[in-house]
């Protein structure tokens, strides 16, 4: 195994994240917190929805999609409080005039997706993501099906704040209407049982198949999906009641999955997240299959089928480096960026790229979708192990790992990590340790108040004891 290549990964005392600006709505997975809590609240969401209702007409004029009527689709996952924003949200968007689409649960790639196909001008789905039931968030999806950009959430942000649509508004008939859309659900299944494949001889007959629904958006699309694609499902945590989204499974509880596979003698699980935008796997064994090795076996194929774009992977820097060796080895290679979704796809669409994602599970298949979807990447895995017989637990053994420590700490706030002298002192050691056979990467997330701990090296015992060691640090310095 060769050393790890250092240029990808930033230094460790530079911090991804800083402490964001006064009056800052967006993070960098749109509008999150505690749900009834600024900025999570009702009051907030209507105004949002005033000041994207307002944004979109201008953008479409500037685009050339002049419409005096912009038309929003607006799903959600589980959460209870889903209805408190929606309602709110689609009342500021209608006396703005726009027309808003209800699309009920679906996961975060269904209304991506549902905004693309009825050629909406925009996307909103209310989730969290994978974070517990009481949180939720507001994220936007330009028409296209792709993440607003930085500056049209700036826009938009700015309106909120400064007040300047107070005195637009329309009247009688020019209010807008919402409708609920009974069918967006079976459109999204159509669209994924086609990323698998359009010939009916490709199946998944034979296949038992246990899902983690995570009490989330995909409890229904997921196993309907599988179903009628042939395989005999086994779904658990599909039953959700507003609370328990998330709560104990799903693709951040892994080793439930991997119990179920266990239990059931599945030849393959699916984890989800709440809003199913991406998914942990795991094999026949009952191991857990994470986000680094779905990318290596997808990349190692497409390559193989000449379809992976310019020989390129797109990965975070959080990714392990065995992912490097693996992709260089089977001729392409790995090209990273800053942690977060977002950043994989601009990245890829930027260069045309069709391959990307994260170790989290957030995969995106540019081929198919425009956002991570957890469903449509357990099929292109599926598709993978259908098309060479191999099953998964062989299919992931290309990858060789590099030992990694993790620790995520709760923070009661972020002040810039290089002020944390004691911190960044044994992150400098730590890093003379590791004398090049590894890296320190730390970094406040972007959608939660934590900070996260990443040590990569040869030895994992050593690297343990100094992610112990620097998580000590920061519990004193800023924990929660």
């Amino acid at each position: 195994m060769t050393t790890p290549h250092p240029s990808p990964a930033p230094s460790a005392t530079v911090p991804a994240a800083t402490t964001p600006p006064a009056k800052r709505l967006f993070g960098t997975d749109g509008v999150r917190g505690l749900a009834n809590v600024e900025p999570v609240t009702a009051e907030t969401a209507l105004k949002l929805g005033r000041a994207a209702a307002h944004v979109i007409m201008q953008v479409g004029r500037r685009e050339g999609r002049a419409n005096d009527r912009p038309l929003v689709v607006l799903g959600k996952d589980t959460r209870q409080s889903g209805y408190m924003l929606e309602n709110a949200l689609a009342a500021g968007l209608m006396s703005l005039g726009a027309d808003v689409f209800l699309l009920g649960p679906l996961p975060t790639p269904g209304v991506a997706f549902i905004t693309r196909t009825l050629r909406a001008d925009v996307g909103i789905v209310l989730t969290a993501s994978h974070n517990p039931y009481e949180d939720n968030g507001i994220k936007f999806f330009h028409y296209d099906g792709y993440k607003l950009d930085d500056d049209i959430e700036r826009r938009i942000e700015g309106l909120v704040f400064s007040g300047e649509i107070e005195a637009i508004r329309p009247t009688a008939g020019k209010i807008g209407r919402a409708k609920r859309i009974d069918d967006a659900l079976a459109r999204y299944v159509e669209f994924a049982k086609t990323s698998f494949s359009r010939s009916r001889k490709l199946t998944l007959e034979g296949m038992r198949i246990a899902v983690d629904a995570a009490n989330g958006a995909a409890y229904k699309s997921t196993p309907w999906i599988l179903r009628e694609l042939g395989a005999d499902v086994l779904t658990f945590h599909n039953a959700p009641d507003g609370t328990n989204i998330n709560r104990d499974c799903g693709s951040t509880y892994p080793d439930e999955i991997a119990l179920l596979v266990r239990q059931t003698g599945a030849h393959f699980g699916i984890a989800h997240d709440g809003d199913a935008d991406r998914c942990i796997l795991c094999d026949e064994n009952g191991e857990i299959v994470d986000g680094d090795e779905i990318m290596a076996i997808a990349a190692t194929h497409y390559l193989k089928e000449n379809r992976l774009a310019k020989d390129s992977l797109v990965a975070t820097v959080m990714s392990n480096f065995g992912l490097d060796e693996t992709v260089e080895a089977a001729g392409g290679r790995v090209i990273r960026t800053a942690v977060g979704d977002r950043y994989v796809i601009e990245r890829m669409v930027r260069d045309d790229l069709n391959v990307g994602g994260e170790q989290s599970g957030h995969m995106i298949f540019r081929e198919h979708t425009t956002t991570g979807d957890g469903v449509v990447t357990a099929l292109q895995i599926l598709r993978i192990i259908t098309q060479t017989g191999q099953a998964l637990g062989d299919l992931k053994k290309c990858l060789t790992k590099y030992p990694q420590a993790q620790r995520n700490l709760k923070v009661a706030r972020k002040p810039p990590l290089t002020e944390l002298t004691e911190v960044q002192t044994l992150v400098q050691e730590t890093e003379k340790a590791l004398a090049g056979r590894g890296r320190v990467l730390l970094r406040y997330s972007g959608t939660e108040p934590k900070v996260r701990l990443l040590i990569e090296g040869r030895d994992q015992a050593e690297i343990e004891t100094q992610a112990s060691r620097i998580a000590d640090a920061l519990a004193q310095a800023i924990g929660a």
